[in-house]
């Protein structure tokens, strides 16, 4: 008996989305998208707090094959990222290929009969040939483990988990955390709190957020001439590609760092305040970020900030090094997620019951962050070592989904596939060695690496250098699984 379909996807995020879309121009019928929510957009359809955006330009950070001349400015707001996710997913009339409310929760190769077995929360199960995880790098919230944490008698939520219900104005709010996400919203908390309370554990390389609207003249020269549309994504292309190469030369001391300590000192008149916000480490070691309005937000009367680490939290707010209790009554935790795992709680298991917990025991891998070995017909999007820090993703998922393509063909022709171990292993140590020269291996800590300083999110060259080697689809790379493999 075969499998219910040829390619099961996990998610209905840009890059669940960006499968399906290429699998159904290829005229493929027999696919499904499962979604664990309600509706598609992924981290655009999570991430709601007041001021999310993306750092990446709009015309570079949205399909190559659907071209948005209405963008609105140059960074774009979630609201309307989300709105063009569902606008191409009307358009192309994808919706028959989605299952929501189908949250994945185990994938087990059969051995026997060649296809996945997935299972659902409700307790269903569907069955493909091949399975396509689209789960993303950063959607799985992580609470810091802070003394006294449920202890707390206000209202309390992550920044992924933003409590709409929950009214802000005139309000005590602790922040807990500075990276990404506080940096867009905590200006706009602050215009409505009593009184904004931030802790940092370290500074971040800031630099200014050249944004604007796009006006009603240029949108409509975008719709009149799609090729003066197509230069403007592949200059700001070209333009993202040659930032790498600048972050390659970022190990010069802060002092030489002009632009970020520019914004810096533009911005904070205070020496003070301005001294808690240098980073001691060099630029993209960690996130460089844009913002033009967080530093101002924190010059602002009703907003602290506290650089000592914080000891507890008690039912009254948080207590620091110093012991100083600074009483709240919301605490917001903009904490960063949990990237380690890639999988959540999704039980994976491969050949011969292979779990991929324990396949990845020492930190996830992947050959060109698509295949691991032991698990056929398994593809990965935006898997271990596809992040970047410099160009839009949705250009590495495009090329990553390209590849998965050429690899359904080599499958119908040849049978399951898995990625040989000694070729995934040559190309994770080639990578690790590329990787050890980046500024991503410097002094500080991030969630782009381990303690012992492995680098599990990044890649480390250009984007069209990951491109240039996802381009062509590499049976010799690969086992056929025959059936006397896995008996």
């Amino acid at each position: 008996m075969g499998a219910d379909f040829k390619v099961a996807i996990l998610g209905a995020g840009f890059a669940g989305l960006c499968m399906g879309l290429k699998l159904q121009a290829r005229g493929e019928t027999t696919f499904v998208i499962l979604e664990k929510a309600d509706r598609v957009g992924g981290t655009w359809r999570e991430n709601i707090y007041p001021g999310s955006g993306c750092d990446i330009p709009s015309h570079l950070y949205s399909y190559s094959f659907e071209p948005n001349p209405d963008w609105p400015e140059i960074f774009s707001a979630q609201p309307d990222i989300l709105a063009y996710i569902e606008s191409v997913v009307e358009k192309r009339k994808l919706s028959k290929h989605l299952r929501f409310n189908a949250e994945v929760t185990s994938a087990a190769w059969d051995d026997d009969a060649g296809f996945w077995r997935i299972g659902l929360a409700d307790g269903s199960s569907v069955t493909a040939e091949t399975f396509v995880t689209a789960w993303g790098q950063l959607n799985r919230p992580k609470l810091p483990p802070i003394a006294g944490r449920d202890d707390f008698a206000g209202a309390a939520f992550h920044s992924a988990q933003w409590d709409g219900s929950v009214d802000l104005a005139g309000k005590r709010i602790a922040v807990i955390g500075n990276g990404a996400s506080a940096v867009q919203f905590v200006p706009e908390v602050a215009k409505v709190a009593e009184s904004l309370t931030l802790f940092q554990r370290s500074p971040n390389w800031i630099v200014p957020r050249m944004n604007r609207p796009y006006t009603a003249e240029e949108k409509a020269r975008f719709r009149a001439q799609p090729e003066v549309m197509a230069k403007v994504r592949g200059d700001i292309f070209e333009m993202a590609e040659a930032r790498l190469e600048a972050k390659r030369a970022g190990t010069a001391p802060v002092e030489e760092v002009p632009i970020p300590l520019a914004h810096l000192h533009a911005q904070v008149a205070d020496p003070e305040l301005r001294a808690k916000l240098t980073p001691d480490y060099e630029i993209g070691c960690k996130r460089v970020l844009i913002s033009n309005d967080f530093y101002p937000a924190l010059t602002r009367p009703n907003v602290e900030l506290v650089t000592e680490a914080i000891a507890r939290m008690t039912p009254r707010g948080v207590v620091d090094a110093q012991g100083i209790e600074h009483e709240v009554d919301v605490v917001i935790y903009a904490t960063g997620f949990e990237t380690r795992s890639f999988v959540g709680d999704t039980g994976i298991t491969g050949v011969g019951g292979l779990r991929l917990s324990d396949a990845w025991i020492d930190g996830p891998e992947a050959y060109l962050g698509l295949s691991v070995t032991g698990f056929p017909n398994l593809f990965m999007l935006y898997g271990p070592n596809t992040n970047l820090g410099h160009n839009s993703i949705i250009f590495m998922i495009e090329a990553q989904a390209d590849y998965v393509l050429q690899a359904l063909e080599a499958i119908a022709q040849a049978g399951p596939l898995s990625v040989k171990q000694e070729v995934a292993d040559a190309y994770n140590a080639e990578l690790q060695k590329a990787l050890a020269v980046t500024p991503w291996a410097g002094s500080c800590t991030s969630w782009y690496k381990t303690a012992d300083g492995r680098i599990l999110n990044n890649w480390p060259h250009t984007a069209r250098a990951y491109a240039q080697a996802v381009e062509r689809f590499d049976l010799e790379a690969y086992d056929v699984m025959r059936a006397v493999e896995v008996a």
